[in-house]
């Protein structure tokens, strides 16, 4: 066997591999959440530490897996784009609402970036760690596209991205609790702007409306970033 078909089956087990690995975990997660809906057992929360565990146990690293499920996160593409529908489905909430959804991710989103700098700052993270952690509040299509223009890694700023939507996820139920919102807006753009992903998903649960705007205002909100981001990248110079 030549060294180049020798590789090239070596990189279609690894693919095989780790790409059954994460869509079984993943799978598997889903359907503890639905027994179990907890914050804490979400997919988001479950697959990447059981993932972890594998990768340790089989004494592999992080380029092994990353090779393996390059495929995966190439459909952060097709995914981006597709964030046109729920913006085109809800096209007459922007045009009645849009100066209220603005101010809101406007406001949500330097208060996103000044807290993980001040976050940074206060944990002595610099440099390249914390510009990863700048665009935690969006979801990991945009957040991955900012890190790099801003000079951050965007492969870091993902891991921060899911961190970020399952604690937001979680604090979103107990701002619920302790100061009811009445409007479905209110309550979908909590979500939508504060946990991304992992909130749309949790607004989802609580209404057919929060989960829509949920999902606009997540959508919106990485757009805006995405344009800002030569400003932002320009001011932390």
């Amino acid at each position: 066997m030549s060294p180049s078909h020798h590789a090239l089956v070596e990189t279609s087990l690894q693919v095989l591999l780790w790409s059954t690995i994460t869509i079984a975990f993943y799978w598997l997660s889903k359907r503890i959440y639905r027994t179990w809906p907890q914050w804490w057992l979400s997919p988001l929360a479950v697959t990447p530490i059981l993932i972890g565990i594998v990768v340790l146990s089989l004494h592999a690293s992080y380029g092994d897996y990353i090779r393996g499920t390059k495929w995966l996160l190439l459909l952060l593409g097709p995914v981006t784009v597709a964030f046109a529908i729920p913006i085109y489905e809800q096209r007459e909430l922007i045009r009645n609402q849009w100066p209220v959804l603005l101010i809101g991710m406007i406001v949500g989103s330097v208060t996103s970036i000044v807290t993980s700098w001040g976050m940074a700052s206060l944990v002595g993270l610099d440099g390249t760690l914390r510009l990863s952690l700048l665009p935690r509040s969006i979801s990991t299509p945009f957040a991955m596209e900012v890190s790099g223009e801003i000079g951050g890694i965007p492969d870091l700023t993902a891991v921060f991205v899911v961190i970020t939507g399952i604690a937001g996820a979680a604090l979103g139920d107990l701002i619920l609790f302790r100061f009811p919102l009445i409007s479905s807006l209110s309550r979908g753009a909590l979500f939508g702007i504060g946990a991304h992903g992992a909130g749309t998903a949790r607004a989802r649960e609580i209404g057919d409306e929060e989960g829509a705007i949920a999902g606009l205002v997540m959508v919106l909100v990485g757009l805006l970033n995405v344009l800002a981001a030569p400003l932002i990248a320009h001011l932390l110079k």
